[in-house]
């Protein structure tokens, strides 16, 4: 692993010598992971794998759900019920705290959605996801045809179980997050390299599009999993690792990892663990300031 310090600021999120630490190996390829603050444990998907793993420090890693439908993206709700991004269903579920798994939303307008992938809650419960066509391809889903004409960013409301399509005109939408404020909706697209903002309104709707950052590099990868510290820093997966914003769209910094790295989440029980998924291992690298906890 190497720091690349672009601006000074960098060093106070990471060290230059902060070390890549192994947790575990030998999956396919892994994404989604997501940190339990309570329960103090971490699960993630192995999409191509077909399985979702949980780990915990004083247990390791154990098999959570297999098969697990290609599971992409996992979020929780304000409850701690587990949002996920099924491939290869093209569903997004949620699992409930007795284990039921309940269908949140699997089709738009009567056609199947393409293959939800990242996924996030609102304070208000209301529930943002990405449905790029990734999910309709050989090895990362089940090839097979679309129904839908575009590539979309959702809203789901559960107390309505209303479904909305915000924004049509992607041509891959993948990561999401919002500002620490939620006044603003990040969402990054894959094949252009970059990563576009959003007004968020009153009513949840988005307006006053605008492509705020670039993400191009070296290595292997695309703009890909996406999420805000509580310092309002945004980090994305992008080519040879991971790249660091302040709330400003100034880049701070990459983590460059050796492998193809898709997501990544804050863990353990201070949030100054970034876990990384990184292809076919997960790792971590102590970080300076937390992540935020996923729910509270």
């Amino acid at each position: 692993m190497k720091i690349h310090v672009w601006d000074t600021r960098f060093t106070h999120i990471i060290a230059p010598d902060a070390e890549l630490e192994q947790i575990a190996s030998e999956f396919e390829f892994i994404e989604g992971p997501v940190w339990h603050p309570y329960d103090q444990h971490l699960i993630f998907s192995d999409i191509v794998g077909n399985c979702m793993y949980r780990w915990r420090a004083r247990e390791g890693l154990r098999v959570w759900r297999q098969p697990s439908q290609m599971a992409n993206g996992n979020a929780y709700d304000r409850s701690g019920r587990l949002l996920t991004c099924e491939h290869a269903t093209s569903r997004v579920t949620r699992t409930e705290l007795d284990g039921r798994i309940v269908v949140l939303a699997s089709h738009y307008e009567g056609r199947a959605l393409n293959s939800p992938n990242d996924i996030v809650v609102k304070r208000d419960g209301s529930v943002y996801f990405t449905d790029p066509n990734f999910g309709r391809r050989a090895r990362v889903g089940v090839p097979r045809p679309q129904e839908l004409p575009f590539q979309a960013v959702y809203r789901y409301v559960p107390e309505t179980q209303t479904l909305d399509a915000l924004v049509r005109d992607f041509e891959n939408p993948n990561g999401l997050c919002f500002s620490l404020d939620e006044m603003r909706l990040f969402v990054n697209d894959s094949p252009r390299g970059h990563i576009r903002v959003f007004d968020v309104q009153p009513d949840g709707t988005l307006t006053n599009s605008r492509v705020w950052a670039e993400v191009r590099g070296e290595g292997a990868g695309v703009p890909d999993g996406m999420k805000i510290d509580s310092a309002g820093n945004l980090f994305c997966a992008g080519p040879g690792g991971i790249y660091v914003f302040d709330p400003n769209a100034n880049a701070l910094g990459k983590i460059e990892i050796p492998k193809q790295t898709a997501n990544f989440t804050w863990g353990d029980a201070d949030l100054c663990s970034l876990y990384l998924c990184a292809s076919d291992t997960l790792c971590r690298v102590r970080v300076k300031i937390p992540g935020r906890p996923a729910f509270d």
